[in-house]
Formats: C-alpha cells, structure tokens, sequence
C-alpha cells in the first residue's frame, strides 16, 4: 500500500508522501519496526485523506479530520468494550460473551497519534499546525481511555516517578571519651 512518488510532479510540503522511498540494499539498513509503523500508518492516513469525500489536501487537514479518522479506524478494532448497560461492564475478565462492540484499544490510538504526529512533521508541516497534537485529539484519547477504563474496570493511574532511593547510610559509631575502647577491659 505504500505510495510511489510520481517523479513527473514536483514535491510540495503538501505532499502525502513518506519520505523519500529507497530500497533497503547492502549498505543502506533497513528502517527500524517504529520507522517502518510510521511510514505504514502515514501512508494509511495518507490514503485516506484521498479517498475522503471531497478529497483533502494535507494543508487543509484539521483536528477533526484526524478525529474522523480514528473513529474510522475504530472499526478494526479488537478491544471488547461493554457498554453502561451490559451485565459485565466494569469486570476485566467478563465470564461469557455480550454483544457489546470492538473497539480500538486506547493504547492503540495513542501510539498511532504519537507516530502521525511524528511522521508529519518529518514531512513538512510545522509543530504548530500539527492536527495530531490539538488539544481535541488529546481530549478524545483522554475520553477513550477514561471509558475504556470504565468498561473494563481498570484505572489507567498516571505513573508517577518514584522518589530517588537513598540508602542508609551504615550507624556512626561515636567514640565516648568516658568509656573504654572496645575490646579493652577495665581492670577494678
């Protein structure tokens, strides 16, 4: 699925394409698992600003163009989320089936979004217009991870970093000057 530049048409910063596309040989590597997600997802994302009704052009991507993309992708989920009503909502390891939908999971979405926002400011767009990190796609994954949460009865606690560890220090022994040294008997 990957897309091949045309070499006729004159790249712009409003291109859709990762990268320039070379072939892994013996002195090139091959990118790295995260490179090769990235330049997956951002084809993915890509073709689908194509085949969107109008289709759009990277310029005029937007937060909600990128939100409408991650319900799209919620379809190819694999994540049960019970609904408010089900019988096992709130149970992590539900006993028996329930009708209740496959989702994305939060983690998922999350990952995808860090890589997107990655890949398109590596190909061209600047941090600022980056729809990836608008704060309505931080509040969605932030809504999606408190309902997940919910459904399933966990709690995505923020990790906090631990306080550094101090060892004890060993007990000082203070030399008394009115007792013997020890080892030293007194002689009475």
């Amino acid at each position: 699925m990957d897309m091949i530049p045309n070499p006729d048409k004159p790249s712009s910063s409003d291109s859709c394409v990762a990268g320039p596309k070379s072939f892994p040989s013996a002195t090139t590597p091959s990118p790295s698992r995260y490179e090769s997600q990235k330049r997956r997802d951002w084809n993915t994302f890509c073709q689908y600003l194509k085949n969107h009704q109008p289709p759009l052009s990277l310029s005029r991507c937007s937060a909600a163009h990128v939100l409408e993309f991650l319900r799209y992708l919620d379809q190819f989920g694999k994540t049960k989320v019970h609904t408010p009503a089900c019988p096992f909502f709130g149970f992590p390891n539900p006993p028996a089936p329930c009708p209740c939908p496959i989702r994305q999971a939060w983690g998922s979405l999350d990952a995808l979004t860090g890589r997107l926002r990655a890949a398109f400011e590596e190909n061209g767009g600047s941090r600022e217009a980056n729809p990836f990190g608008a704060r309505a796609v931080r509040l969605y994954l932030r809504e999606v991870r408190e309902l997940q949460a919910k459904a399933r009865g966990i709690s995505y606690d923020k990790k906090r970093k631990k306080p550094p560890r101090t060892t004890p220090s060993p007990p000082q022994h203070q030399h008394n000057p009115h007792s013997p040294p020890s080892g030293t008997t007194s002689a009475a």
